[in-house]
């Protein structure tokens, strides 16, 4: 289920936006949802990552040093 929602884009993106939609024959509506699906994926990622280094540091185990996890290469 979707739900409408409203936002204000640049002249610039909305042309882009438009130029792609007609190209592929996909919605504006598709590409918007797409972006911002594959935005919030990366901003979870961070978040998580961000989590689990705090989490580490806080349990005072030493660090692998990078080198060493790629030694075994």
């Amino acid at each position: 289920m979707s739900v409408p929602t409203s936002l204000r884009l640049d002249e610039e993106i909305d042309a882009r936006l438009q130029r792609l939609a007609q190209r592929t024959g996909r919605t504006k509506t598709y590409y918007i949802n797409q972006a911002i699906l594959l935005q919030l994926e990366n901003i979870e990622d961070m978040e998580l990552a961000a989590e689990r280094y705090r989490e580490h540091l806080a349990s005072g185990e030493p660090a692998i040093p990078l080198d060493e996890v790629f030694d075994d290469r």
